[in-house]
């Protein structure tokens, strides 16, 4: 009888420690997770997937992604590969020149108020076409690309004053794109504000590079102060 009780109370410690560990999980830890993830990729060591049918029965159940990725639609921009995620494990909304409208924006924030996923990274890449073109833009965009021309002109509009020449006003265009994205999500979303500033939510923000694999973080001012997002940590790499 004795024997039962210890067994039952070590019984007890593990699933409650399992528990706290379970919710303790920020978005600091969540970002290591990707960025862990994306060094796999780049070396080319992939993690092994679950994609059987038990996982797919277990996901019937409910999803619980730890991190949300706003990336753009193009094909070489596949965040679970860049990642080395699997199914469930994060929460994808994909867009032409990874800009936000209250469509996107809504579905971050279903993915942060309702699955409780406490990590937000907004993630440009190298030579996005869609930056490109809002540079070469003439006159008044129309159109529903246009509208996507539209939200990217400012960052377009800022790179060419900073001038250079073609590659770096395209990179700084993209860079500042990423940034005006991550404003507009934390200005016309109070949930996200919310959740930020009780500290439910970490928004990051990060540029993909096509040629390396590499995710390099992105430094921004997010709530009134300099989000770096492990930028020291992912150089060294």
């Amino acid at each position: 009888m004795k024997k039962f009780r210890i067994l039952m109370a070590l019984f007890v410690v593990v699933v409650f420690a399992g528990f706290v560990f379970a919710v303790a999980e920020n978005g600091s830890e969540s970002l290591t997770k990707l960025m862990d993830g994306n060094k796999r990729f780049v070396s080319g060591t992939l993690a092994q997937k679950d994609l059987g049918d038990a996982k797919r029965k277990e996901l019937v159940k409910g999803q619980k992604p730890f991190a949300i990725v706003l990336t753009c639609s193009d094909s070489r921009v596949a965040p679970e590969y860049i990642f080395d995620q699997g199914l469930g494990d994060i929460f994808v909304v994909r867009v032409a020149g990874n800009v936000v409208d209250p469509i996107s924006i809504g579905s971050i924030e279903y993915a942060a108020e309702h699955l409780h996923s406490p990590l937000l990274i907004v993630l440009g890449h190298e030579k996005c076409g869609a930056v490109a073109a809002t540079l070469e833009a003439k006159g008044k965009p129309e159109g529903n690309i246009g509208a996507i021309i539209k939200k990217i002109m400012p960052a377009a509009k800022s790179a060419k004053k900073k001038g250079g020449t073609k590659d770096e006003i395209l990179e700084a265009a993209i860079k500042e794109n990423v940034k005006n994205t991550a404003h507009e999500i934390m200005k016309k979303s109070k949930i996200i504000q919310h959740l930020v500033h009780e500290g439910k939510l970490k928004v990051v923000a990060g540029e993909y590079s096509l040629q390396t694999g590499k995710v390099e973080m992105i430094e921004f001012e997010c709530c009134s102060k300099p989000c770096v997002a492990h930028t020291e940590h992912h150089r060294s790499h």
